[in-house]
Formats: C-alpha cells, sequence, structure tokens
C-alpha cells in the first residue's frame, strides 16, 4: 500500500549540469539539478532568482549547459558552494567561447549553447526556456554514428532530498522492445 507523503518533489535524481553564462564580460559559473527537456529543440534550466548568474542570463539570452561527469565532479560541485555575489569564478575553469557567444566548459565532455525564448518566473525561481542552438560532443564519447555514448560518458546524477551523486547505472532494457 501507498502512502501520501504530501507534495513532495520526488522527480530525483536528476542530472547535474553546470550553466555557464556572461555576466559583465567574464563568464559564471553555477552548478544546477533542476533542468529538463521540454521539447525536442528546447530546455528548461530553473534557478533561484538571486542567483549571480541569473543577471547575465536576462542581459544576454545566452548559457551553456555542461554535462557533467565523474571527472569533474568536484569542480562542478564548488559552483554550488561559493556565491557568484561574493566571488569571482570567472577562472574556475578553462572555457570556450561558443559559436554563439556563450563560455563553453572545456573539461565538459558534453556542452550545449542555448538562446534563452522566455523566462517562467515561479516562487522565486527563473524558469528559463532555452532554445539548443548547438551541442559540442568529445570525440571519445561518440559513437560510429556521431551519437553520444552514454554508456561512454556516464553524467552524474543528483538527488534532493539527501544531496548525494550518483552516475548512470547499467542498461535494464531497450525502449519499445521490453515484450
Amino acid at each position: 500500500m501507498k502512502k501520501n507523503i504530501g507534495a513532495a518533489l520526488a522527480l530525483y535524481p536528476a542530472p547535474v549540469i553546470v550553466v555557464g553564462a556572461m555576466v559583465e564580460d567574464k563568464p559564471s559559473w553555477t552548478l544546477v539539478a533542476h533542468a529538463g527537456i521540454m521539447a525536442h529543440s528546447h530546455l528548461m534550466v530553473s534557478l533561484v532568482q538571486a542567483h549571480y548568474i541569473n543577471k547575465g542570463i536576462r542581459e544576454n539570452k545566452l548559457l551553456s549547459i555542461n554535462i557533467v561527469d565523474e571527472s569533474w565532479l568536484k569542480e562542478a560541485d564548488r559552483m554550488g558552494v561559493i556565491s557568484g555575489n561574493k566571488v569571482d569564478k570567472s577562472e574556475m575553469f578553462a572555457y570556450t567561447i561558443g559559436e554563439n557567444g556563450a563560455p563553453m566548459i572545456d573539461c565538459a565532455k558534453v556542452s550545449i549553447e542555448c538562446e534563452v525564448d522566455d523566462n517562467y518566473e515561479l516562487e522565486h525561481f527563473d524558469n528559463f526556456i532555452c532554445k539548443i542552438l548547438a551541442t559540442y560532443a568529445d570525440e571519445s564519447i561518440l559513437n560510429d554514428k556521431d551519437k553520444i555514448d552514454y554508456h561512454i560518458l556516464k553524467p552524474v546524477l543528483f538527488e534532493f532530498p539527501t544531496y548525494e551523486y550518483f552516475i548512470t547505472g547499467n542498461k535494464v532494457g531497450n525502449c519499445a522492445k521490453m515484450n
């Protein structure tokens, strides 16, 4: 029997990303676990409005989504501990400016450059609706069809109630072929 545990946010674990954006002509970074797919062409990134980086995202309408794997989890985690309002994060990562102007973290094996289409403000959160402009993937994680191989990449996941990180695990089946 199931127990009603209230209006609990139970849609975890969620992928861990570091969002990058230019703020006052310098890159800034923040750790995010509230992001998701809205359509095949759009993503949503949800950030508390008080974050320093939000200013740059609102002004420039550009951001990068850098998928975290275990190789740089420690550095990514730090971006959720220190505040851009107090510390200049511009030199925290080696980075490259994407073709559209968003800063992307060099050690991230996947970076997605996005343009903000809209911002849905809700309960002190900016929910940036982002159109995917370009996806950059390290060749080491691509299969022979130039698609990301998640058996190799193994993104880190975050679980909210316990504040624990996980990496993706074993394959358990093939979608639409389980019969």
